[in-house]
Parts: structure tokens; sequence; C-alpha cells
């Protein structure tokens, strides 16, 4: 385990949004629109309402970093064979901040246009704790069917506080067993630098494989990581169906 480090303040923290043109299932996703905006933007601009610090986009086409800087944001261009989020926001902080000044590191994924800016100031809160090496944020499971399905990540923890779990495992399948809550695992995280720098130069470990989540290479090389607990699951879009449901909720906020 990287060795601990002061706790962080909002005026030190990086907050990178990663945004990949490959799509498959939604070609072009990063600049699908959405009320009238490109997501990007949206979620550029969420991140920019937490309140935490810098913002920059890292993305891997000109069109993605036009559409941020005409709406007033920054991005970066990296290179487009990134396997993923994490290895991209890394390549941009070498470009962003080669000297270091930052360290600690927000990555918000592009495709959650709806993410509010208090679960952004959420996952940040756990480094607060100079023993964390990672924070990221879950959900309380309140839907039957999510409880069983393998697209919900479930993370297991021990309870730290009513609204942070310390995590002890990353799961596609219902877990943990017997009576009591499940909790959904959403996709954000902040990073040490220090602890962004390592993962990125291990390989990918046995369960990270065999689970397909990255974030259990972190938990096999020893890192620790907390979990801030927020109210709801922000809408991660892959379809144009989720398009619509994001402008639907946009709309009513």
């Amino acid at each position: 385990m990287p060795a601990a480090t002061a706790a962080p303040t909002p005026s030190n923290a990086l907050v990178l949004v990663p945004a990949r043109m490959g799509s498959t299932r939604l070609p072009g996703k990063p600049l699908a629109d959405i009320a009238g905006a490109p997501m990007i933007v949206h979620v550029w601009r969420r991140a920019v309402e937490a309140g935490i610090g810098d913002v920059v986009v890292a993305c891997d086409d000109e069109a993605v970093a036009r559409v941020v800087t005409d709406a007033g944001g920054r991005a970066v261009m990296t290179r487009p064979d990134h396997p993923s989020g994490s290895d991209r926001i890394f390549e941009a902080i070498g470009h962003v901040d080669p000297d270091g000044a930052h360290d600690v590191i927000v990555n918000v994924q592009g495709d959650l246009p709806t993410i509010a800016p208090g679960a952004i100031r959420a996952c940040f809160a756990p480094l607060e704790d100079p023993a964390v090496d990672v924070a990221t944020l879950a959900a309380l499971i309140e839907a039957a069917d999510e409880r069983v399905n393998p697209n919900v990540v479930k993370v297991v923890g021990t309870m730290l506080a009513p609204d942070r779990l310390r995590a002890l495992y990353f799961t596609r399948a219902t877990a943990p067993w017997g009576d009591g809550p499940l909790y959904h695992h959403i996709g954000l995280y902040a990073y040490r630098r220090s602890a962004l720098q390592r993962f990125v130069t291990l390989p990918p470990s046995p369960l990270e494989v065999r689970e397909r989540l990255e974030q259990l290479r972190l938990l096999e090389a020893g890192m620790r990581i907390d979990v801030a607990l927020v109210d709801d699951v922000p809408l991660g879009v892959d379809t144009p169906e989720d398009l619509h449901r994001a402008a639907r909720l946009l709309a009513a906020r």
C-alpha cells in the first residue's frame, strides 16, 4: 500500500472526465444530443458544479474537444487505444499537470449526464482519511431484480459510518449472502495520485479478469478503497433509449 499522505483539500483535486468515441452500442456517444447539448457537455457541467477542483475532459476526438471548449471548458487529447478510462485519465494528467500539483484525481465517467454534483463531492470525501487510497460510490439496492442482475455490480464492505463502507470485494454475484442490505457500486472514483500511478502499472489481476471488474486489481494489490453511500444511482447512457430517459430526467430538474 502506498504511504499515507495528508488529507486532501478541494484546492488540490483535479477532476477528469474520460470520453471515448468508439462506443459500439451508441456510436459517437460523447456527442449525442441531450436536451440541446452534447452529453459530454452535460457531464462537464455537473463536474464543474461539484466545485471540488479544476475540470478537464480527456478525449480521443477533436470534435469532442471542440464542443467542450465551445461550452467554456477545457479538453485534452489522448490516445484512442486506451483499454480503460483509468488509463486515459492517467495519460491526461501527464499533459495537464506534469509537475504534480494535484495529488487527488477524480474520475467522472463521461456517460453520466445526470450525475448529481453532490454525488461527485461525496466521492471525494473519504480521502479525508489518509489511510484511504481510492474512494468510490454506492447506493442501496431497492429493486428485487437488481439483487440478482449480474450487470449490477455489488460492493461488499464493512460499515464504518452510516454513509461509508470500507470495500472488501466487488462482484457481479448476489453478495453478501443472507438477510441484509446490498449495495450497487457506482463507477466514479477519486484516487490519490500515487494510487492511480500504481494501478496503471499493474497487470490485470486474476479476480479482475474473472469478474471483469478493474477495481479488483486495486484490492488484490493491497490498496484500500472506501465507499461513500449516496441516495441513488445515476443513469449511465449506453443506448438511444437511455438518451431519451436522460433528457426527461434533466428536464425534470
